[in-house]
């Protein structure tokens, strides 16, 4: 089984107070994502394996250009709800340097999601502070499904680059939106923070015993390797006779004898599952007891492709397995028996921690005055109206401005007071932060919005402008609800699946 590895990497983080939101009333509606450990290994797992192919697979969140929606009429100055506010970003300090480009905060990151359709998606998103630091914030459509269902097996990976999680794997376990996002699919309310599990990475794997196989809750899979009749005949001394670990496989059953045989040896062949249920044993034709199964763990393509006599199915921690069904003969020694071995192996993951203590978190800010410079990180991807693709959404692109001084209508999604920006950016940067206060050493700054929809103003068939939903007291309610949000430890010490 090939899978992705990701280099061990953890930054020491220091400790930020949090500020809670005042005078918001809640409105919020939350939904569970994978909040048992075992599911998210399996999400994890599914968009890890073979190296990455599903990662790599993914496209961007999907959007309709043949009609591109414009912003109508500019609406209110700032809107007044309440006191502005903020809570501080938690992060590195990097020494001053000189850049002429904008340096990338390590916070930025892709999610990954199976739609209703079972297509693979992504949106940008990046992590941001919190009272666990476990959170991710990103469009509300990048979670929810037409403000219905949420997505399946949803994970968050900062840094993404080319099938690569260079500092592991986030899976989502809790979503927390606007309740007219979730009950109507009001974009003014297109945003959504999602509590992560601690983060983990592939660390490699190990041969085990077939007890530590069967015990082993997380990633493993066993292959059988053909050897020699000489080996055949050592393990089977060394361990006292028959073992799970060596066993030999009969081409025919041409040379089949009875119980009382001299010299006769145990051998296996391969049947299926309905005629080994059905198969009788110990009755005089040489089938005998114990009869044998063996559980392969392969890949997605491997079982789709497969067309043998094993049984398929996926397994409870979402493993694609294959079971092999053999019965037991007795046999004369013929060249036609085949003799294997059994290698057992298990896949050993590590913890990294909480998202926050590894890449940091940005700050957060609410009801803060148009018209400020904010900077805009996504990773862009779908071509243009026209056709034209300047992006290919392997690498985070940014956009720099002052957001407009009025508010905006986007009658096609129900938004009346959307924030907005001049920026070509195309979809795939959905969901991507809009950070006020944007410290290029620190590569730091304040969320304050996060691209939600895309706009042809000028009619010709180029993105000029980007908006998103205004970040005011209600959105403070639901970051605030977020922020409470515990969640679990992946794997253990070992590497191991916790419960």
């Amino acid at each position: 089984m090939k899978r992705l590895l990701i280099p061990l990497a953890a930054a020491g983080l220091s400790a930020a107070t949090l500020a809670l939101p005042a005078n918001a009333e809640p409105h919020w509606a939350t939904d569970p994502l994978t909040p048992k450990p075992a599911d998210a290994y399996s999400s994890a797992n599914f968009w890890l394996d073979a190296n990455g192919a599903a990662l790599r697979k993914a496209t961007q969140y999907y959007w309709d250009f043949k009609n591109v929606p414009k912003l109508v009429g500019a609406q209110s100055n700032t809107p007044d709800d309440g006191k502005p506010g903020m809570t501080a970003p938690t992060g590195n300090v990097a020494a001053a340097t000189k850049v002429k480009n904008v340096n990338l905060p390590k916070t930025i990151g892709k999610v990954f999601f199976l739609d209703q359709a079972g297509r693979y998606r992504w949106c940008s998103a990046t992590s941001i502070q919190s009272r666990h630091r476990n959170l991710v914030v990103t469009a509300g459509h990048c979670v929810y499904e037409k403000g219905k269902d949420v997505f399946r097996k949803w994970v968050f990976v900062p840094g993404y680059y080319q099938g690569m999680a260079p500092w592991g794997i986030y899976v989502g376990a809790y979503a927390f939106t606007a309740y007219d996002l979730d009950t109507y699919d009001d974009y003014d309310g297109d945003y959504a923070f999602v509590a992560v599990h601690n983060g983990f990475s592939l660390a490699g794997s190990k041969q085990v015993s077939k007890a530590e196989y069967d015990k082993w809750l997380g990633d493993k899979w066993a292959q059988d390797a053909q050897i020699t009749q000489a080996k055949y005949t050592k393990c089977v001394d060394l361990h006292g006779g028959e073992t799970p670990d060596c066993w030999a496989k009969l081409a025919t059953t041409s040379d089949v004898v009875g119980p009382d045989y001299p010299d006769k040896k145990r051998a296996f062949k391969e049947v299926s599952k309905e005629e080994y249920d059905k198969a009788p044993t110990g009755n005089g034709n040489g089938a005998q007891e114990p009869l044998k199964t063996v559980v392969d763990h392969v890949t997605k393509s491997e079982y789709e492709a497969y067309k043998g006599l094993g049984y398929r199915k996926i397994d409870a921690l979402g493993n694609y397995t294959i079971t092999h069904y053999f019965l037991g003969y007795w046999v004369k020694e013929s060249t036609k028996t085949l003799y294997y071995k059994t290698v057992f192996t298990v896949g050993i993951a590590k913890n990294l921690g909480r998202l926050g203590d590894v890449v940091g978190g940005q700050g957060f800010a609410w009801n803060q005055p148009m018209g400020q410079k904010v900077t805009v990180f996504g990773y862009p991807s779908a071509h243009q109206p026209d056709g034209d693709k300047p992006y290919t959404g392997l690498t985070p692109k940014y956009c720099i401005g002052k957001t407009g001084t009025k508010t905006y209508q986007v009658n096609t999604f129900k938004a009346e007071t959307h924030q907005v920006l001049k920026c070509s950016m195309t979809p795939g940067a959905d969901g991507g932060p809009w950070l006020l206060r944007y410290d290029n050493n620190k590569r730091t700054g304040y969320v304050n919005g996060v691209t939600s929809v895309f706009h042809d103003q000028d009619g010709n068939d180029r993105i000029d402008y980007i908006s998103s939903a205004y970040f005011d007291g209600e959105v403070a309610a639901v970051y605030n609800k977020a922020s409470y949000a515990e969640t679990k430890v992946i794997v253990g010490p070992k590497g191991e699946l916790l419960q």
